[in-house]
C-alpha cells in the first residue's frame, strides 16, 4: 500500500507521469479498493479520524483519465465517465430502482439503498437505510444501522484532498431534508431533526444545562438536536441566524431502537 501511495502521490504532481500506463494501473487499483471496500478515504485511528489525501488524489486522478462515454440502461441514457456499481444480489444489497451508485463507492452487504445516490469514494455501512432522494456526497463516511431519511443532502467533500469528508458515526439518525456538509461529524447514534443544517461553521448550541455550550462541525455523540435561530446585531438592526439547538440526549438506559424512539417522542423532534 505505501508503494501505491507513493505512487499515486508523484503522478498527481506529475501530468506526464500521470498519462502513463503504470500511473493508469495504479489509480484503476484504487478505484477498486475502494469499491470492495479494502481501503477507504477516512478511517477512525485511535479515537481520530484520519483522512487519507492520497485515496482523494486517486480518484481526481481517475477523473482526469477516464473519457467520456455513453451509458444505456433500458430507456435510460447517460453520458458520464464513472460506471455505475452492480451485482448488488452478490454483496447483499438492496437496491430500489431508480437508486444509483457509482464504482469507487463501497455499500456493505445489509445496507438498503432506496431511490437515492451514492458517489465515487463514499462508504455506506451494514443495516443503513438510505432514504428515498437522500444523496451520500464523495468520499462521504456513513457508518452502520444509520438512517437516512427522506431528501438527506450528505454533502461530498473532494477537493482539496487534505479536506475531511462528511462523516455520520454508527447509529445516528438523520432526519428529513438535513443538510451536512464541509466535512462536518455527526457522532455515534446522534439524532438530529428534519431539517437541521450542519456546516464546519453552523453554532450547534447545547441548551440542556445551565449555561449553553457551543460546538462547531460537530454533533456530539447521541445528543438530539433540532433546528434553531440566535439573533445577531448587524448595522441595520438585529436579524436572527440558523444555528443547531441541542435540546437532549439519548438515554444509556435503553437500546438503540427505544432510545431513538423516546428521543423523537420525548423531545417532539421531527423526523
Amino acid at each position: 500500500m505505501d508503494a501505491l501511495k507513493e505512487h499515486i502521490e508523484a503522478a498527481f504532481e506529475d501530468p506526464a507521469m500521470a498519462a502513463g500506463s503504470k500511473a493508469r494501473a495504479a489509480v484503476e487499483e484504487v478505484i477498486g479498493l475502494l469499491d470492495n471496500g479494502t481501503l477507504r478515504v477516512a478511517e477512525k485511528i485511535e479515537g481520530t479520524w484520519t483522512t487519507h489525501g492520497w485515496v482523494k488524489k486517486a480518484i481526481l486522478l481517475y477523473f482526469r483519465q477516464s473519457p467520456l462515454v455513453t451509458m444505456e440502461a433500458g430507456p435510460f441514457t447517460w453520458y458520464d465517465k464513472v460506471p455505475l456499481k452492480k451485482d448488488f444480489e452478490a454483496i447483499g444489497v438492496r437496491v430500489v430502482p431508480p437508486a444509483a451508485a457509482r464504482v469507487g463507492s463501497f455499500i456493505e452487504s445489509g445496507a438498503v439503498l432506496m431511490p437515492s445516490y451514492v458517489n465515487i469514494g463514499a462508504r455506506v455501512g451494514s443495516g443503513t437505510m438510505v432514504d428515498t432522494w437522500a444523496t451520500v456526497g464523495s468520499c462521504a463516511q456513513i457508518g452502520r444501522n444509520v438512517h437516512l431519511s427522506g431528501g438527506v443532502g450528505i454533502g461530498g467533500v473532494l477537493e482539496p484532498p487534505g479536506a475531511n469528508p462528511v462523516i455520520v458515526e454508527d447509529g445516528a439518525f438523520i432526519g428529513s431534508r438535513c443538510i451536512i456538509v464541509e466535512g462536518a461529524i455527526v457522532e455515534k447514534e446522534a439524532v438530529l431533526g428534519a431539517n437541521v443544517t450542519i456546516t464546519a461553521s453552523t453554532p450547534i448550541v447545547d441548551v440542556t444545562g445551565a449555561e449553553p455550550i457551543e460546538y462547531r462541525g460537530r454533533v456530539p455523540a447521541r445528543s438530539v438536536v433540532v433546528p434553531g435561530t440566535r439573533p445577531k446585531l448587524f448595522p441595520a438592526g438585529e436579524a436572527q441566524l440558523s444555528c443547531a439547538l441541542i435540546i437532549g440526549h439519548r438515554s444509556e438506559s435503553t437500546d438503540r431502537k427505544t432510545s431513538l424512539e423516546s428521543a423523537l417522542r420525548d423531545f417532539g423532534v421531527q423526523a
